[in-house]
This record gives structure tokens, C-alpha cells and sequence, in this order.
């Protein structure tokens, strides 16, 4: 299955994101936590700049992207628990969703609505959405597709974590690139990209400590990344 890359065509609430710290804290010591990699966006300080739809799509489409991540770690924790999928999962995942959420309050746009974003920003909605139940069509079926894969065995479900964070990486990319000189976009996106490096790495190593010496890169070329940065403290925001 390849899913590279996607197509896209006032005080608010400090977002604190716990990046963590690669494929050491999760795989060897699942309960540590590196304050040294706390970052966050506190949008007072920015310009709202207006977006434009390419901007609101990517915004809404990586919120529900960064759902999928959440949910689908949680969901594979259930059938082969992990402090690797449980740490990714609640002390990471669900502060990206946090950290894009703002800006989609920031924005008052409603993202389950797409592309119809003249309806107002609705908190109880997001937070009543099921876990695995999403409003955009590709990103439902890279959730069903992913969870088929990833509860046929451990193994599996370690390469959907590597398929997961290639493919968020591979968007935030995109995504970095639409937000042009919007400060708040680009700074967010970098916190998240950051994030799918390490996470990458840790399922990587996941893989290479259950016996798949290649790691993620044994899932061929599409998902085999040395160059992603390892580690990255003190990054995300330019």
C-alpha cells in the first residue's frame, strides 16, 4: 500500500506539545519524559493572517490525519499492548491534535463540514467524532486500510506506526510549503513534522528490536528515510 503524498489543492489556550525524544524514551524507557523538548504556540504572538483554501484544507485535513495517528496507535495498543503505541498515542498525538485544533479555533473554521468552511468552529463537535470515524473520505480509508494491516500481527503494527509517520511527514511537507508566510502555520507544522521524526525512528527501532534488522526500510523504498533528523530538540519553530 503506498499513501505518499496527499493532494490539497482574543487569548487563546497555549498549546504545550511533549515531543518525545526518538526511539530510546519509548522503546526502552516508556515512562520517561524529556521536559527539555516541551514546545509551544501561544498565538497571541502571532499575526492571524488570512488563509486561503489551500491553507484551510490542509488545516483541516491534517487535524483529522493527526486523529488517525491517535486513534490508530491506541486502537493496535489494545490487540498488542506497548508503552510504544500508549506513550505515542497520549503523551504526543493527542497534543498535536491540541496544538492544530487552536488554530482551527483561531480560525473558527468547522473542519467536518469540507469544504464548506463558512460554518462556525465547533469544539463539541470534534470531541464527540468516534474514534477511527472521520470527515474526510481518503483519510477514513487510510484508517481502515492501516488497522487491516496492523492487527494481523505485532510486526504489522509497528510497520503501520513507520507507514503513519512517512506519510505525516510527507504532508507537513506540503503542507509547509501552502502556508507561505503564515508565522503560525509554518511554526505549527515544523512541531509536527519534528514529532513524526521521532516517531519514526522509534518504531524503526521497534521493528530492529523484534528481529527486522532493516527496520522501517523493510517496507521498501517509500517508507525507508535515513536522512530524517534524529532526536530533534530544540526544533519546530523557525
Amino acid at each position: 500500500m503506498n499513501y505518499l503524498p496527499k493532494i490539497i489543492s482574543g487569548t487563546l489556550i497555549t498549546s504545550a506539545l511533549f515531543l518525545l525524544s526518538g526511539c530510546g524514551d519509548e522503546t526502552e524507557q516508556p515512562n520517561a519524559q524529556d521536559t527539555s523538548l516541551m514546545k509551544s504556540i501561544n498565538l497571541n504572538d502571532y499575526t492571524q493572517d488570512a488563509l486561503n483554501d489551500e491553507q484551510k484544507y490542509a488545516l483541516a485535513y491534517m487535524w483529522h490525519e493527526e486523529k488517525l495517528a491517535y486513534d490508530i496507535y491506541l486502537a493496535l495498543n489494545t490487540l498488542y499492548p506497548s508503552k510504544q503505541f500508549e506513550n505515542i498515542a497520549t503523551k504526543s498525538e493527542s497534543q498535536h491534535i491540541t496544538l492544530v485544533q487552536n488554530l482551527v479555533a483561531w480560525y473558527d473554521l468547522n473542519i467536518t463540514n469540507i469544504p464548506d468552511y463558512t460554518i462556525n468552529y465547533s469544539a463539541e463537535e470534534l470531541s464527540s467524532m468516534p474514534a477511527g470515524v472521520y470527515a474526510i473520505d481518503e483519510i477514513q480509508k487510510l484508517y481502515d486500510d492501516l488497522y487491516a494491516k496492523g492487527k494481523s500481527s505485532q510486526q504489522a503494527a509497528l510497520e503501520v506506526g513507520c507507514m503513519v509517520e512517512v506519510t505525516d511527514v510527507n504532508d507537513l511537507d506540503i503542507d509547509i510549503e501552502a502556508a507561505g508566510d503564515n508565522a503560525a502555520l509554518v511554526d505549527t507544522f515544523n512541531i509536527l513534522r519534528d514529532g513524526s521524526y521521532n516517531h519514526y525512528w522509534a518504531f524503526d527501532k521497534g521493528l530492529k528490536n523484534s528481529g527486522v534488522t532493516e527496520g522501517c526500510c523493510s517496507l521498501g523504498v517509500e517508507y525507508c528515510h535515513d536522512e530524517y533528523p534524529q532526536n530533534t530538540k530544540g526544533k519546530g519553530k523557525r
